[in-house]
């Protein structure tokens, strides 16, 4: 009985030690994260079986829809991180004790990633044959046949997925994470179970993954609205501050949210490159890509979750001004977040060959996801943390101008440029384009840690 009761101590000491402060406590801190942990779960399991479900319509709807993807996350990369400046002040806010402001801010966050959104979805509607032939003219005519109504659905469905994106940012930046979990569920799960039926069912292909993205994700809207204004009693959120531009929050959001808006744009813009190059190398590229992806996300499943947790954790701090705390939290966050990448190599690699086969790759191409897979796991538990934990702190103590040039900086200068000389000029391939990507983390992450050890990132004021 000793020695159970022993590792029990053990663990609340190291807890204790690592993940509690003057801000905030380490039960707290968990309170934060699980919810993350299973949205994060449940976001890249649904994703997994999306792809292996598109997969059965053959080789060029997978590539159709890994193409058209690249450039949603392009286009909804804009109203996220606007989701994330939100994020930012409700949590400063939130950390100050001021109520009123959180309320105001959640209205805020909400009326401006909705009406960018708006925008996005209809230029990508006006424009959508211009952007395909711009960015994927190479692509086989049946694959663009397929990416033509992939990309209008998409755009159709932004503000849904814009109006869920805003609503649950704010209530993790006030560690509303059940509330956050339950919404992100609801739009997830309709999804997959809609394409279940339209894909496997119905036989409608890529048409159906587009009609479930809409349905899902302005079913989870509708939710998200009906939760601020009747099932949330202490945000005392109303109808018409989410109806009316509020210029004065909306400064606030966007100092923090335009910048990540373009070094996401800047960021993801490199993505869609690095695709172009990925397209001119075929549709068992494409294809090898769009599975190495799928699997790759998996491994970031807990990273990716403290990644949003630290957004919270340090904006708190930040808003109480306890630099000390900060600090501490980033630190314990980077290390967790790497030995999160050893466990999930361990979990996963030996599964490796069921997980693929879900995907119905040819088996040209199972050799060169094993090979690249297992580079990127390993360049991860190094790279990853500091490439990502590092600039979410940074970013949610107001230094959000620093970590955006440095983004896109680093994307444009060595994961494109380096991407195209391996995989191109040198004629490597895929394995080129990743072996860019890790590099670019490396150099990435070494200047974000190099401002996090100085004092400037936390002389921001944010409210």
């Amino acid at each position: 009985m000793l020695e159970p009761n022993l590792n029990i101590k053990q663990s609340q000491r190291f807890l204790e030690k690592y993940f509690s402060g003057e801000s905030i406590d380490y039960h707290q801190i968990i309170a934060l994260f699980i919810p993350l942990l299973i949205d994060q779960a449940f976001l890249v399991g649904l994703n997994l079986v999306n792809t292996a479900m598109i997969s059965s319509s053959g080789v060029a709807a997978i590539s159709a829809v890994n193409m058209i993807d690249s450039l949603n996350i392009f286009l909804i990369s804009v109203f996220i991180a606007v989701s994330t400046g939100g994020t930012v002040v409700v949590a400063q806010y939130k950390g100050s004790g001021n109520n009123p402001m959180v309320s105001k801010a959640t209205a805020g966050t909400v009326s401006s990633v909705s009406l960018l959104a708006i925008c996005i979805g209809v230029f990508g509607i006006v424009f959508h044959n211009s952007l395909l032939n711009l960015l994927f003219g190479a692509a086989s005519p049946d694959v663009m046949v397929h990416a033509r109504t992939y990309l209008i659905g998409s755009c159709l469905s932004y503000l849904g997925i814009a109006v869920v994106e805003a609503v649950c940012g704010a209530l993790r930046g006030i560690g509303r994470m059940k509330a956050s979990l339950m919404l992100s569920l609801i739009m997830n799960l309709t999804y997959v179970l809609l394409n279940v039926i339209f894909i496997n069912v119905l036989h409608m292909s890529v048409l159906g993954m587009a009609i479930s993205a809409n349905v899902s994700r302005y079913l989870a809207a509708g939710c998200a609205i009906f939760y601020l204004l009747r099932l949330d009693n202490n945000l005392q959120v109303r109808l018409r501050d989410m109806l009316v531009l509020n210029w004065s929050m909306l400064k606030r959001i966007m100092f923090i949210g335009l910048p990540f808006a373009a070094e996401q744009m800047f960021f993801n813009g490199g993505k869609i490159l690095t695709q172009i190059f990925i397209v001119s190398l075929g549709t068992y590229a494409i294809a090898t890509n769009a599975i190495l992806s799928s699997l790759a996300g998996v491994m970031q499943i807990p990273a990716n979750a403290l990644s949003l947790t630290v957004i919270t954790v340090v904006g708190q701090c930040m808003g109480q001004r306890n630099v000390k705390d900060a600090r501490k939290f980033t630190k314990s966050f980077l290390v967790l977040a790497s030995a999160s990448f050893v466990f999930m190599g361990l979990l996963v690699l030996p599964f490796f060959y069921p997980l693929v086969s879900l995907f119905h790759p040819p088996d040209d191409i199972v050799g060169d996801i094993f090979l690249i897979l297992l580079i990127n796991t390993l360049a991860q538990i190094p790279l990853w943390a500091v490439s990502f934990i590092t600039p979410s702190a940074l970013r949610a103590a107001g230094d959000a101008k620093f970590t955006s040039i440095v983004s896109m900086l680093s994307m444009w200068l060595f994961r494109v440029v380096l991407g195209y000389i391996l995989g191109i000029v040198l004629n490597m391939g895929i394995l080129g384009v990743w072996l860019a990507m890790n590099c670019e983390w490396g150099i990435r992450g070494a200047i974000f840690l190099r401002r996090f050890w100085g004092e400037k990132w936390v002389q921001h004021k944010v409210i």
